[in-house]
């Protein structure tokens, strides 16, 4: 059997490996576009030498591609937070409304997990849990890919929906609102010391899809860390021991994002940041009639194609959020 020095060095040697990745991430773009740009000087020289119509246009090209990536650097230079280059834990709830409401939590979670998916992010379903009727009441997700909480940092806060109701006979317009909160995961590298007098763990049957076993087994589990009212719940495995594991890493992952925001300027606790999720405390509008438009209120981004947003496309609203904001947190 391995010795605990041997298991020490083996994670020291991994962090290192990790650490120099994460450096050539930065330096190997920087030094390919110095070289494009080196490039491009001489070929310009050229060019006011012995002009020629089919190099101008290979140049041309080639400009707008070191532009497109000079662009992208640009962004991940705004991505400087401790906790941007973390994989992010994001948790969706309906407002008041009902079922409107409901139905619009449940298209957030297909817009973010389009979004997922489009950058090739893996995405894992944490806890879901359905509406009576339709809809969700609630949904917590994980999702793992380079810089995830540094870009969806800029989604934390109430979105706002307006359309005409398909639950309404008389088709009149509706306003539903829900909230998106979005943690940066926590490794083992951050303390967080959780007292386990503090916590009261529930077991209850896990709903959804699943099988005979989802209806015999009390294997999703909620745990609320009582002095901050924080609660958290997992019920992607069958077994009980494996969800409670991942809630109290979820758990882990709140009570940080609690502390950090404590240590800014004195905030106030992460609960306590929670606006209702309502009238005048929306970041963004998704309207559908009487015309379509989603507004971002932060950086009063607007964008015509609101089906396109719905399908994960919101990297203009990402990306406006951060060339504003930079690298500080969501307001």
């Amino acid at each position: 059997m391995a010795s605990p020095a041997f298991w020490d060095n083996q994670e020291a040697a991994r962090k290192t490996i990790e650490e120099a990745n994460h450096l050539k991430s930065w330096v190997h773009p920087w030094a390919a576009l110095f070289r494009q740009m080196t490039d491009l000087a001489e070929m310009a020289e050229l060019l006011e030498a012995e002009p020629d119509k089919g190099l101008e246009a290979d140049w041309s090209r080639e400009l707008g591609q070191v532009f497109g990536l000079l662009d992208e650097l640009e962004l991940r230079t705004m991505l400087q937070g401790a906790d941007d280059h973390r994989n992010a834990i994001l948790t969706i709830h309906p407002g008041a409304g009902g079922l409107e409401s409901q139905d619009w939590a449940e298209m957030l979670v297909r817009m973010y997990t389009r979004w997922a998916e489009r950058h090739g992010f893996e995405i894992s379903v944490l806890d879901l849990q359905p509406g009576e009727e339709a809809g969700i009441k609630s949904a917590s997700f994980e999702i793992k890919g380079d810089h995830v909480y540094g870009y969806l940092k800029a989604e934390k806060g109430v979105h706002r929906l307006v359309r005409m109701s398909p639950f309404d006979s008389q088709s009149r317009r509706h306003t539903s609102f829900a909230s998106v909160f979005v943690y940066p995961e926590v490794d083992d590298d951050i303390e967080v010391e959780i007292d386990e007098s503090d916590l009261r763990v529930d077991t209850y049957r896990a709903s959804g899809a699943g099988g005979q076993h989802v209806n015999k087994t009390d294997s999703a589990v909620r745990i609320t860390h009582v002095p901050t009212g924080i609660a958290v719940a997992c019920q992607q495995e069958r077994s009980q021991h494996k969800n409670r594991s991942t809630a109290m890493k979820m758990l882990r992952a709140a009570l940080y994002e609690r502390a950090l925001r404590e240590q800014e300027a004195e905030k106030e606790a992460l609960e306590a940041t929670k606006t209702d999720i309502g009238w005048g405390s929306q970041i963004r509008s998704y309207v559908f009639a009487p015309y379509t438009m989603v507004s971002d209120h932060r950086t009063e981004l607007k964008v015509g194609d609101v089906q396109g947003v719905m399908d994960g496309k919101l990297d203009p609203f990402i990306e406006a959020y951060l060339k504003e904001f930079g690298g500080t947190a969501a307001a």
